[in-house]
C-alpha cells in the first residue's frame, strides 16, 4: 500500500510520529512532503507548493491522508490567524477534485479541525489579543450559550455583565471562526461529491459549551441532514487523527476489521469526561475504534486487541501535580497495582495488550510505568501512548497496535510521554531554566544547553528500567521544534 500524506503541521506529532508507526512495516510506503514545505507555528506553509507535491506524487498512490487545515490555511496555527478570502480557499480546496481526475480509483481521507476557543490568556497559538482576552472570548460566550440552553444565575449573570471585550477583537475573532466553520461545511459538500472518501472533523480542545460546541452543532447538523453519519465522524482530538486515518486507510486497503476488547483502571473511568475535552472516555473510544475500522467486542476471547486504559479514579489533572496536590481519588476511587496485574494476566494468557495511558492529561503515569516494569512487562505491550489528552493517546495506541509491535516507537513513547512530559520536563523548568536565567519560551541563545540537558536526564530515566537491559535505547539528538517546553522532537536509536 502507498500512502500520500499531508499531516497537520510539521511538529513531530504530526510529521515524524506516523512516519515510526511503520518502520518495521514492509507492505506500506508513506510518501510525505519535505519538511520545508510545512511552514513553521504561525508562518504558513506554502499551499501552492504543497499543491504541486499532491499533483506530482499522486497518480501511482492508493490512498490520500489529508490535512484540510494544511491544504487551506498552511497548517493548523495558521487556520487560527488567517485573513483569507472565500475565492482563495475554494481555488485551493479544488485540488481535491483535481487529484480524483487524475488518479479516479485514489481513497482520500481527510481531515479538517473544528477551530478550537483556549480558556486562557495565551497568544503563543492565538491571535496576538488572546494574550489578554482569550479567556474572556471563551468565557463570554460559554456563558453566552449556557444562557440560551439553561438560564444564568444571578452570580453568572454578574459575571457576563463585568467581561469587557472591543468590540473590534470580538468581530475579528468571530469572523475567523465563522469562516472556518462554513469551511467545514464545504468540506462536506466534497464528501457528498465523492471527491472524499472518508472524513474526520475533530474538535481541538473543545468545550460543552461556547464557541466549538455551537462550530460542532452546525456541523453535526449537516452532517445529519445529508445522511452522511457514516462516512463523517466528529469526536475530541487533533494532533492523533492522522494516524487513526492512516490505519483506517490500512485496514480498508487489505479488509481487515480487527475486534478490542477495552477495560479500565477505574469503575468510574468510562464515565469521566477528561480535560480538554466535551464527552465521557468511552464515547470518545467509541469514535476511536470506530475511525481506525475496528469494533468493539464484549469479551476478551473475542477480540484481536486488549486495550488497557488507565483512567483516573474519579477526576483528571495534569501529570506534573506535585504529589501533595493530586487528588485522592486516583488511590481512593482506583486500585492500580490490580489494574497492572490484570494487564499481566492477559499477556501472559497469549493477549496482544495495548496501554492508553490517560489518567493524567499532558503525561503519562510514572507508577504505572514503574509497577510493569518491576513486573518485567512493560517491554512486551503492542503500543503505548500517554501524551498531552485523553484522545491524543487513543488515536496514537491504537493505530500503533493494528499496525504491529514496533519496539522503537513503544520506547520512543515511553520516553517522551512519561519521562518527559510527566518528570523531566517540570524539572527543566523549575530548576535549569531558572538557573541559566531562561524562560519557557525564550531559550536565548542558549537552546542547546537545554536540549542537552533533557536528552541526559531522559537516557538516565530510561536506563534505570528495567526493560533497558533488554531494548537499549541511546537518545542521539533532543530538540525543540518550536522553541518551548512544550514538546520535544527526538531521535532514537533501539
Amino acid at each position: 500500500m502507498k500512502t500520500l500524506f499531508i499531516p497537520l503541521d510539521e511538529r513531530p506529532c504530526n510529521y515524524i510520529f506516523p512516519q515510526l508507526l511503520v518502520t518495521h512495516k514492509t507492505d506500506v510506503h508513506i510518501c510525505i512532503p519535505p519538511i520545508e514545505l510545512l511552514g513553521h507555528k504561525k508562518s504558513p506553509a506554502d499551499t501552492k507548493k504543497l499543491s504541486e507535491f499532491l499533483i506530482s506524487h499522486v497518480k501511482d498512490c492508493d490512498n490520500l491522508v489529508l490535512s484540510i487545515d494544511m491544504l487551506l490555511y498552511g497548517g493548523l496555527i495558521p487556520s487560527r490567524l488567517h485573513h483569507l478570502s472565500e475565492k482563495e480557499v475554494n481555488e485551493r480546496l479544488d485540488i481535491v477534485h483535481q487529484i480524483k481526475n487524475i488518479n479516479p480509483h485514489i481513497k482520500i481521507y481527510a481531515f479538517h479541525c473544528i477551530m478550537r476557543a483556549p480558556s486562557y490568556n495565551s497568544s503563543e497559538e492565538e491571535p496576538d489579543y488572546y494574550e489578554d482576552f482569550g479567556y474572556a472570548l471563551f468565557r463570554r460566550k460559554y456563558l453566552l450559550d449556557y444562557q440560551k440552553r439553561h438560564g444564568l444565575s444571578q452570580e453568572e449573570l454578574l459575571e457576563l455583565k463585568s467581561i469587557h471585550i472591543p468590540r473590534d477583537i470580538i468581530n475579528d475573532y468571530e469572523w475567523r471562526r465563522d469562516f472556518n466553520t462554513q469551511m467545514n461545511l464545504k468540506v462536506i459538500d466534497y464528501l457528498k461529491n465523492g471527491d472524499i472518501d472518508f472524513l474526520v472533523i475533530p474538535q481541538d480542545d473543545s468545550s460543552p459549551y461556547g464557541y466549538t460546541a455551537l462550530s460542532q452543532k452546525k456541523v453535526v447538523d449537516e452532517v445529519k441532514k445529508s445522511h452522511l453519519e457514516q462516512q463523517v465522524m466528529i469526536y475530541p482530538g487533533a494532533d492523533e487523527v492522522s494516524m487513526s486515518l492512516f490505519i483506517r486507510a490500512y485496514h480498508e486497503y487489505y479488509h481487515l476489521e480487527p475486534k478490542v476488547y477495552p477495560f479500565y483502571a477505574s469503575v468510574l473511568g468510562p464515565t469521566i469526561v477528561p480535560k480538554y475535552e466535551d464527552r465521557p472516555m468511552f464515547e470518545s473510544l467509541k469514535s476511536h475504534i470506530r475511525v481506525c475500522r475496528a469494533k468493539m467486542v464484549d469479551t476478551p476471547q473475542e477480540a484481536d486487541l486488549i486495550l488497557a486504559i488507565n483512567s483516573p479514579g474519579k477526576i483528571m489533572q495534569e501529570s506534573f501535580v506535585d504529589e501533595v496536590e493530586k487528588d485522592i481519588s486516583y488511590t481512593s476511587y482506583r486500585n492500580l497495582l490490580d489494574f497492572a496485574y490484570k494487564i499481566k494476566d492477559y499477556l501472559q494468557e497469549g493477549y496482544q495488550v495495548a496501554l492508553c495511558d490517560s489518567a493524567y492529561s499532558n503525561g503519562g503515569d510514572y507508577q504505572l510505568i514503574e509497577y510493569l516494569d518491576h513486573l518485567n512487562i512493560l517491554d512486551q505491550l503492542i503500543s503505548y501512548a500517554g501524551w498531552n489528552t485523553n484522545c491524543n493517546s487513543l488515536g496514537t495506541t491504537l493505530a500503533q497496535s493494528f499496525f504491529g509491535r514496533n519496539q522503537k516507537h513503544l520506547c520512543y513513547r515511553i520516553i517522551e510521554d512519561v519521562f518527559y512530559q510527566t518528570i523531566v520536563r517540570k524539572q527543566i523548568i523549575d530548576c535549569d531554566l531558572i538557573e541559566l536565567g531562561l524562560s519557557y519560551y525564550d531559550f536565548k541563545d542558549q537552546q542547546d544547553i537545554v536540549e542537552n540537558r533533557i536528552l541526559n536526564q531522559l537516557q538516565a530515566y530510561y536506563d534505570s528500567l528495567n526493560m533497558s537491559h533488554h531494548y537499549p535505547v541511546h537518545i542521539q539528538r533532543i530538540w525543540m521544534p518550536w522553541k518551548r517546553m512544550f514538546e520535544i522532537g527526538m531521535e532514537i536509536e533501539v
